[in-house]
């Protein structure tokens, strides 16, 4: 697993020299720069994880450097100034400019290990969080006591011990993401970066740049691998990845290292790749629509996730917890589900899995005002779907505004998917909406298009 790369600036030979040794005594990978010419020089052949920087050097000063960095938008990475003849101002620029700290000369070896180990933290904390708003989830491990959970967890602890890809399979809405991020925090890199995202969003004007990064007009964009270096990268539905993308991964992953688009060196690359997917990838191999040899490198580990319907004595749990999750996260009033309303939810059939049961919860904590779910309102809320179909979309005028309008969206969607047999591409340009505002919503709806259009 990759340590921490930090990058030194500073003019100073002897300082260089005595922060390379003093940080690599700590576990950390360092490389150094004598002038912010050489800085850029060093950002540009790789990625720092933390830039220790001086303010006074010849040429470029290092608050011109970080002004520079800022307005290309390339302080994505935690910066600590170095000066031995700070002032108040001085600090306070750096600051306004996104230093994360301001140290003064000379240093305090014990004071800048406390630094440096608090600032990639925060950032590996920013990060995280990151992951977690777009995802609305937290690091525990997957809820449910029964066997098949038991027997899923137990799979992923031998897997998370290894580094070898992971490809993680199920119905739209099973956990994937979930599963994804149990697996990184369980095994070798979960002190590295968790980067995650949906590979549908990758498909719009600059999906290589978003994912390899760029070097263009003398500035750099870290793509998302470079980002999850020395961590793991989650490609969510890695089966709507265009042919273009899928080799260049496949020739990332293989050769270890791949040119950053306008970029003329190669950028290094260590991590660790989980995909999932809701497709038959074998069967779209044959189809030709998946490259074999991504798909064949991609399952060495397959692990399955099991629709919520398979193990619905895990609902009553589930409830519980998504029902604690949003009250401390959203802060929305706390209602117990009855024995007689979890009963009736154990015996739903669930076809968004465990995102629909989650949106369900919200839906029910924010649209009652009892202290108990009883399960007429369960049967009203699951209701609501069906009767928009039963009566060909007529809208149900005693609900709330909220959840009408998700009723509607719901009925109008899967039957535009019915249209078209299943086609997002199809069901957008009828719509009128972006194909990636399409896939999210589908996704928030819990509507699987594949499914939909059988």
């Amino acid at each position: 697993m990759a340590s921490a790369y930090i990058l030194v600036v500073d003019d100073e030979p002897d300082i260089r020299a005595l922060l390379k040794e003093i940080l690599e005594e700590e576990g950390y990978e360092v490389g150094t720069a004598e002038s912010a010419e050489a800085a850029r020089a060093a950002r540009l052949a790789r990625r720092p994880d933390l830039v220790l920087l001086d303010i006074w050097m010849p040429g470029d000063d290092g608050i011109t450097l970080l002004k520079e960095w800022q307005e290309e938008g390339a302080i994505n990475v935690p910066v600590i100034m170095m000066s031995g003849h700070g002032t108040v101002e001085t600090a306070v620029e750096a600051t306004r400019l996104g230093a994360y700290d301001f140290i003064e000369k000379p240093l305090s070896l014990a004071k800048l290990l406390v630094t440096v180990q608090r600032g990639l933290q925060a950032f590996n904390l920013y990060r995280e969080n990151l992951g977690l708003r777009r995802r609305g989830g937290n690091l525990d491990e997957p809820v449910g006591r029964s066997a098949a959970m038991q027997a899923l967890r137990d799979q992923v602890a031998r897997i998370a011990a290894h580094d070898t890809p992971v490809l993680l399979l199920g119905e739209a809405g099973s956990g994937k993401g979930s599963f994804a991020r149990y697996i990184h925090e369980s095994g070798p890199r979960a002190s590295g970066p968790f980067i995650d995202v949906g590979v549908v969003s990758l498909n719009g004007d600059n999906p290589a740049i978003e994912l390899f990064g760029s070097e263009e007009g003398g500035q750099i964009h870290y793509g998302l691998l470079e980002q999850a270096n020395g961590g793991t990268l989650f490609l969510d539905d890695i089966g709507d990845l265009s042919d273009g993308l899928q080799a260049r991964l496949l020739g990332a992953l293989e050769s270890g290292s791949y040119h950053r688009i306008g970029g003329n060196e190669p950028v290094k690359v260590e991590l660790r790749l989980i995909a999932s997917s809701h497709y038959n990838l074998e069967q779209r191999v044959a189809e030709g629509r998946f490259r074999h040899d991504l798909y064949y490198l991609l399952n060495v580990l397959p692990l399955l996730i099991p629709p919520l319907r398979e193990h619905a004595e895990d609902v009553p749990e589930l409830l519980n917890y998504y029902t604690d999750q949003l009250v401390a996260q959203d802060k929305l009033p706390y209602r117990a589900f009855s024995v007689a309303a979890q009963n009736r939810l154990r015996h739903y059939a669930w076809p968004g899995n465990v995102r629909e049961l989650r949106n369900l919860v919200q839906r029910l904590l924010i649209v009652g005002n009892s202290e108990s779910i009883e399960a007429e309102e369960v049967e009203a809320a699951l209701g609501a779907q069906p009767q928009a179909a039963a009566t060909g979309g007529a809208i149900a005028y005693e609900l709330p505004l909220r959840q009408a309008r998700e009723q509607f969206e719901r009925d109008y969607f899967e039957h535009i998917l019915r249209e078209y047999d299943g086609s997002v591409v199809k069901a957008a340009k009828h719509a009128g909406v972006e194909r990636t505002h399409l896939y999210r919503k589908l996704r928030a709806l819990g509507i699987d298009a594949k499914h939909v259009g059988k």
